[in-house]
Order: structure tokens, then C-alpha cells, then sequence
């Protein structure tokens, strides 16, 4: 086992070089000031590179990323980052970005002990405790990714309730609220239009959110189960 990852540091020397050869001056202008329009709160899952996933270069993508993508208002990391990049960044959007069969939502799901993160996971139980009736009703493979995008929507719905958020709104400062989901099985994003960009915004997106994330699943058991009649 190599102790001292030699091989990624050749990597990241490689990587530098080719970035500077097809775009000279790319380093030295990182070195202005970052001017990111966009907050991303995704999932730690090494598989949802953000920057990436959008296209975007270094300094284009504010990132804070969590197992699961939660975000709850006694986590000061997460504000903190919020806080910057609102009032120091001024991004304009931050959109809360879930994946599907997300391992911590599974655990949560399943009641899975993993270790110190079923207390973190604790916050994803309490999505599925709050829809546990509905969940019940879904075909056992649909439940996973049933449960990564209602998480979406609660933790986008957190994440309008924070002061970082509701003060901003209140200052008349532009600063939208997103909720999209990650599909890993092709690699696209999907909007599930919780979408706010004022206070009296959050609830009706959250509740039309929620409607047409449930009619959706709702649609799929029932052309499933109509396939095995």
C-alpha cells in the first residue's frame, strides 16, 4: 500500500500542465476574486463530482457537500458556508442537490446501523417517518429513490427557512432557492421544481413539489404493477 500518494500527486502535476497548456493564464486568474453565482449543497458521495456534473470551471461553483445532503439549522458549517457565500458572494442561487440510491438516505430508510452517521442520519429518519404511510405504499425498489427526493425537498425547504435566506429576502436581495436529484444510472440532473425566490414563495412550491414527486411514483407502481398482472 503506497503511503505516501505519490501517484496522485503526479496526477494533479499532470493535470496542471495540460490545464495551463489549453488555457494559458488559467491559474493566475483564479487568483482574483472568486465570483461564483452559484451555492451547491449536494451529497459527500464521491460519485457526484459537482463542477463537473454542470460543466463548470474552479471559481464558477460554491460547494458544501454532507452525507446526504442535509441541511438543518443547528449545523454551523453548513450556515457558515451559506452565510459566506450569500452576504460575501452574493450568489444568486443555491440549489440543494440529492442523488439516487443514495447510500445514507438507504440507511436512514432501512434503519441500517452504520456508526457515528446514524446520529447525523437521524435528520434523513425524520423525512421518513414524516411520509412513512406514503412510502409504505411504493414497490420496495422505488422506496430508496422515493426517499432521495422527498429528502431533496425538505432540506430545500430548510434550507429557505435559514436567516442566511430569510434574511437576505428581507433586504430585497436576489437569492433563489433549488432543489434538484442526480440520476447515477445516466448522469442527469433533474429539476423537481421546489424553486423559491421570496418568503411567501416556500410553502406553495414545497406542497406543488411534493405533488408531483408523489404522482409520479404513484404513476409508476401502478404501470409496474399492471406489467405483472
Amino acid at each position: 500500500m503506497s503511503t505516501d500518494l505519490q501517484e496522485l500527486l503526479d496526477s494533479n502535476k499532470s493535470w496542471a500542465a495540460d490545464t495551463e497548456a489549453r488555457q494559458p493564464g488559467f491559474f493566475t486568474s483564479l487568483l482574483k476574486q472568486q465570483t461564483p453565482q452559484y451555492l451547491w449543497i449536494g451529497c459527500a458521495d464521491s460519485r457526484v463530482p459537482a463542477n463537473d456534473l454542470v460543466n463548470l470551471l474552479p471559481g464558477e461553483l460554491f460547494v458544501h457537500r454532507n452525507v446526504a445532503n442535509v441541511v438543518v439549522h443547528s449545523d454551523l458549517n453548513c450556515l457558515s458556508v451559506m452565510q459566506f457565500a450569500v452576504d460575501a458572494l452574493k450568489v444568486k442561487h443555491i440549489i440543494v442537490v440529492g442523488h439516487s440510491n443514495c447510500g445514507g438516505v438507504k440507511s436512514a430508510l432501512l434503519d441500517a446501523r452504520v456508526g457515528l452517521v446514524d446520529n447525523w442520519l437521524r435528520h434523513v429518519q425524520d423525512v421518513r417517518n414524516h411520509h412513512q404511510e406514503w412510502l409504505d405504499q411504493l414497490q420496495p425498489d422505488q422506496r430508496v429513490n422515493a426517499l432521495c427526493e422527498l429528502n431533496v425537498l425538505e432540506q430545500a425547504r430548510n434550507a429557505c427557512q435559514t436567516t442566511v435566506v430569510q434574511d437576505a429576502w428581507a433586504r430585497g436581495q436576489e437569492v433563489v432557492v433549488h432543489g434538484w436529484v442526480y440520476g447515477l444510472h445516466n448522469g442527469l440532473l433533474e429539476d423537481l421544481a421546489i424553486t423559491a425566490a421570496a418568503a411567501d414563495q416556500v410553502g406553495p412550491a414545497f406542497a406543488k413539489a411534493l405533488s408531483a414527486v408523489k404522482q409520479r411514483y404513484e404513476q409508476a407502481r401502478f404501470t409496474q404493477l399492471s406489467a405483472q398482472t
